[in-house]
């Protein structure tokens, strides 16, 4: 059977439809353009991507930035921006925690409010790990010693959780160090753990530790379910510094968690879980803490196992146990152990730090796009950043390296700034980058060739 095409009248001069740049100009007119927010970790697309454009390849530490804030100490904590406020955590000199709002566009302190006491030093980290997040209204922190606060742009503090209280003492060895995740009107916190607290630190007289996935409530800080995530692990790899994140399935929205030799997705509103793979530590290694957090990109999720053993894509949406049939592919090469994976302008960058190798993937299949050094013989623990077409890259030592995100490997600018150690990730808001320091926090500007 066929159909005859209906006729089409011609439309009076007033029906005639609206030319697309009238439409734009008027848009713009009642809602103008605004520059990007990063809200929390991996900023505004939870996967460490911005649309920012018009940003910087060349800067020096005077030429082109825009202002210089002093910080009280260093942090891994990556900055978080909201209009013209930026976020900080920070431990100080006395060994006391606390979170600043820097005034975006000129570098000056607004206020500086003491959240706990106790900051320590083990390893690489410390108790000021984990970034802010923030939905425009509060700005949200956690803290190794387990304070979780919430304060409103002008610094009064909402509320304050004490989560030691109900979970224990927090017992992973290099310290906590995972952010939280704000999602859908709700805060999601994974707190992967030993069992037993064999740490003299974690000695509450709680003598057993379980992992979690925990939601609260954004408004009062109350705890709305805990939904515990266990695993076969051993010791140290029950731990994990790795905040969830969404993914989006035909099944409806999951929170996908990474650590403890497994990937686990669930449900947002209880935490059940739906589904999981087990074989991220398929050498069972007992000291295989998981880093970096998974990303996700439409149909797949991609975790990093322990200690550069994999980087795997399963597919998304499974159901119960998922097994070897819901891999996509594998990449046993160049692996991040403490990076996380970037996911930009359709591709996957995975940044080896310890081997300054930078890897383009085809997310789809895994094929190798492109991969080079970085031309820096310093160990890499930010996770890259893209934004303008570009990917930026943090030295330990305080290094900058700026790639083209594109169809081949180049590097485009390589700035010292020194002031390491550096472990934060580099920002890009309101078109500017924001570097964090473990002396300062650097506002670069937008516009410099």
């Amino acid at each position: 059977m066929s159909f005859a095409p209906i006729p089409r009248r011609p439309l009076a001069p007033r029906e005639r439809p609206v030319p697309a740049w009238a439409w734009l100009s008027l848009v713009l007119l009642i809602n103008p353009l605004r520059a990007e927010n990063w809200p929390q970790w991996r900023g505004p697309n939870l996967n460490g991507s911005s649309s920012e454009t018009n940003l910087p390849v060349h800067w020096t530490k005077t030429e082109g930035v825009s202002w210089v804030c002093p910080l009280p100490g260093k942090s891994g904590a990556t900055p978080v921006v909201w209009g013209d406020s930026v976020f900080v955590p920070s431990a100080d000199q006395e060994k006391k925690l606390r979170l600043l709002c820097i005034e975006r566009r000129t570098g000056t302190v607004r206020w500086d409010k003491l959240v706990a006491e106790g900051d320590r030093e083990v390893g690489k980290n410390n108790m000021a790990a984990c970034s802010a997040v923030t939905d425009g209204q509060r700005v949200y922190a956690i803290y190794g010693t387990s304070d979780f606060a919430a304060f409103d742009f002008t610094g009064n503090e909402i509320w304050h959780q004490r989560l030691r209280e109900t979970f224990g003492t927090f017992a992973v060895q290099f310290l906590y160090g995972a952010s939280p995740l704000l999602f859908e009107g709700k805060l999601y916190l994974a707190l992967l753990q030993r069992n037993p607290p064999t740490y003299g630190t974690a000695q509450d007289g709680k003598p057993e530790r379980q992992s979690w996935l925990i939601c609260l409530d954004p408004a009062t800080g109350k705890i709305l379910w805990q939904q515990e995530r266990k695993s076969e692990a051993p010791e140290e790899a029950m731990e994990a510094y790795t905040t969830p994140v969404p993914s989006y399935t035909p099944k409806g929205v999951e929170l996908i968690v990474v650590g403890a030799d497994c990937v686990t997705a669930h449900r947002p509103d209880s935490g059940q879980e739906n589904w999981r793979f087990s074989g991220l530590n398929l050498k069972k290694n007992p000291g295989g803490r998981i880093v970096p957090s998974p990303v996700v990109a439409p149909g797949f999720v991609y975790a990093c196992g322990p200690k550069r053993e994999v980087l795997l894509a399963l597919r998304a949406g499974g159901s119960g146990a998922v097994g070897d049939s819901e891999v996509a592919w594998r990449f046993t090469q160049f692996v991040p152990d403490v990076c996380t994976p970037l996911y930009y302008e359709g591709k996957l960058f995975a940044l080896d730090g310890d081997r300054q190798m930078l890897i383009c993937f085809d997310p789809a299949s895994g094929e190798r796009l492109w991969q080079g050094k970085l031309g820096v013989r310093e160990i890499f623990y930010a996770s890259p950043t893209g934004a303008d077409g570009k990917i930026y890259c943090l030295s330990e030592d305080g290094t900058a390296v700026v790639l083209s995100a594109g169809n081949r490997f180049e590097v485009l600018g390589t700035i010292p700034m020194g002031e390491g150690p550096c472990t934060s990730s580099v920002v890009a808001s309101d078109g500017c980058l924001f570097l964090r320091t473990a002396k300062n926090l650097y506002c670069v500007n937008g516009g410099l060739k």
